[in-house]
């Protein structure tokens, strides 16, 4: 059973990792860094704990203890209770869904231990607004993708953000690091992976031609917003391919994108 503490105090140095989570550049640098991450909201901490993440912390305003009494009597991790007023003094904004537990991360697989295994893959590219990623993770999962490989200076799915917006989904794709970009493709290849550049360009083959979900095994490559896929991810990729658009629509954005394409390398079916 987890000890319950109150805290009073906001500079009590218990609740150091719940500090400063509005800077988005230190908590960048600082969580993989110290192997921690922030699940926001009931729901994600459950999903959190059920896909095996252990937990360091709870900080709690009183309301939701009882709402969570069940994972305090399970938990050997301290669980702090505070004011709504010290808990947006120490986190740098209000805290709306009252529960914020501190968890440690998990040694991530290689790209090479997913690719064994898996038949539909994401591969993003540069995509750094947390919001973006948490989407697409969230798309994800829904829609039956296996894994997610990210380009070396992709966004940390495990920020607050990105775990907000997935509702935990972050937690139920497995997902790896590419070390090059983009000879890291290579290894994608090679492993029977047809890889598939998402781009609005003309000359891409619409998803009802390109018919991934005919493919053996498909890798789908998105780039960020605004600025797509790089030229060399797209020289890299065996095929280029879009999402058909209707009334002057030229693109959208990459969660939209996303869940479209995905549907379609799922099922053939790529109109939204």
């Amino acid at each position: 059973m987890a000890e319950l503490i109150t805290v009073e105090d906001p500079d009590d140095p218990r609740l150091t990792d719940y500090t400063g989570l509005t800077d988005v550049e230190l908590r960048r640098r600082r969580e993989p860094a110290e192997g921690l991450f922030i699940a926001e909201g009931e729901k994600v901490i459950r999903r959190a704990r059920e896909a095996g993440y252990e937990m360091r912390s709870m900080l709690l305003s009183a309301k939701w203890i009882d709402t969570m009494r069940d994972v305090i009597d399970e938990i050997p991790a301290p669980v702090y209770a505070v004011s709504p007023e010290l808990a947006e003094r120490v986190t740098g904004y209000h805290v709306h869904r009252g529960a914020l537990a501190s968890m440690q991360r998990k040694p991530l697989p290689t790209a090479g231990e997913l690719l064994r295994t898996a038949r539909r893959v994401v591969i993003m590219e540069s995509v750094n607004d947390h919001t973006n990623i948490g989407a697409i993770f969230r798309s994800a999962a829904a829609l039956g993708m296996d894994a997610v490989l990210l380009s070396p200076d992709c966004a940390d799915p495990l920020y607050r953000r990105s775990v907000k917006v997935s509702m935990g989904a972050v937690f139920s794709v497995p997902y790896a690091r590419l070390e090059t970009w983009p000879k890291g493709l290579e290894s994608v290849r090679e492993a029977g992976f047809t890889v598939l550049a998402l781009t609005p360009d003309e000359k891409a083959s619409s998803l009802d031609e390109a018919a991934p979900h005919r493919m053996d095994r498909v890798a789908l490559m998105l780039g960020a917003e605004g600025d797509g896929l790089s030229t060399q991810a797209l020289v890299a990729a065996d095929e280029w391919v879009r999402i058909p658009m209707s009334h002057g629509v030229d693109s959208l954005n990459v969660g939209a994108a996303a869940a479209v394409a995905f549907y379609a390398v799922a099922t053939g079916r790529p109109h939204p």
